[in-house]
């Protein structure tokens, strides 16, 4: 897949460019089947498989402080889409003065003369350019002057409501009540987080017996506070494990951490970069009178955690 990071370096229009565009924030199956269907038109055509996105997420910029969390960050969100093999991703910068660009010199312009779009897969509420002025019977209007064709494609049923759509906002919903077993479903896979392994307080191995890789999240989208049977994927290897998000209440730290107890492991990691992917909840976050009531409850954790990543 040719990644383009600039507009300026599609230097000729692509042959018989079939296009979908954006954000894609959590890679869902939803953006999957949209994937798809621009691989199937391309190949119809014998033409180009393209996707748009934008970078950063337009809500960081037009909104500032009101954005939700994202379900993948950039690194991730390029590397999903990777998977599906299309031709070129095209990941525009969006600024302010992006954001200002009319639907008419968007479609022509950019779409149309610089990539050379032939057809254009959209969901039925896509909306576009300054002020969202362009939308599906805008799109339509155009398409017979400037020769392309406009694809609708169907929203993806939720696998729990059929009648639902498949969105990132209820995705988003599902991971920050700490239901990341179901969203697993409309993901694909399970929910992820990425982050380098920090020096810690020094009381999981020293003090509980339970040593923990302790990652910072940066803006990603973090789920609920409490105990979850996890995957961790480490120097290419996957190790079974118990994370646990939160403020450590036994302790009356009232610091936000993310710590992984990685299971049968004990390798120094200080500063690699790890993948932590959520299975299964398994309890919230509870303060012990004792420390040793917290060991014995993470001994708990980690038989059920088993029994769970075992199945």
């Amino acid at each position: 897949m040719e990644l383009i990071n600039r507009i300026e370096d599609i230097t000729k229009p692509y042959k018989n460019a079939v296009l979908t565009i954006g954000n894609f924030d959590g890679v869902h199956i939803g953006h999957q089947a949209l994937f798809e269907e621009v691989k199937k038109r391309a190949r119809q055509i014998n033409g180009t498989s393209i996707a748009m996105t934008f970078e950063p997420h337009p809500s960081r910029v037009l909104k500032q402080n009101g954005h939700p969390p994202l379900i993948t960050l950039y690194e991730q969100k390029i590397e999903l889409i990777s998977k599906h093999d299309l031709d070129v991703l095209i990941s525009v910068p969006f600024t302010k003065v992006f954001a200002e660009i009319s639907a008419q010199t968007f479609v022509e312009d950019l779409l149309v003369n610089r990539i050379g779009m032939k057809t254009i897969v959209v969901g039925n509420d896509y909306a576009f350019g300054k002020n969202r002025e362009g939308n599906l019977e805008f799109l339509k209007k155009c398409s017979d002057r400037l020769r392309f064709n406009v694809v609708v494609w169907d929203w993806v049923s939720d696998p729990e409501n059929k009648l639902d759509r498949i969105s990132s906002t209820k995705i988003r919903e599902l991971i920050m009540a700490g239901n990341v077993a179901n969203a697993r479903k409309p993901l694909g896979r399970y929910y992820q987080v990425r982050g380098t392994v920090e020096t810690g307080r020094n009381r999981g191995g020293r003090l509980l017996g339970f040593p923990t890789a302790n990652i910072h999240l940066k803006d990603e989208l973090c789920p609920m506070t409490g105990v979850y049977a996890v995957t961790v994927e480490c120097k290419g290897r996957f190790y079974k494990g118990v994370a646990n998000i939160g403020y450590s209440p036994t302790f009356n730290d009232h610091i936000f951490t993310v710590e992984v107890h990685i299971l049968d492991f004990n390798s120094n990691i200080y500063g690699e970069n790890i993948r932590v992917n959520f299975i299964e909840r398994l309890r919230d976050e509870v303060k012990f009178s004792h420390i040793s009531q917290l060991t014995d409850q993470i001994k708990k954790d980690i038989d059920k955690a088993k029994q769970i990543l075992d199945r």
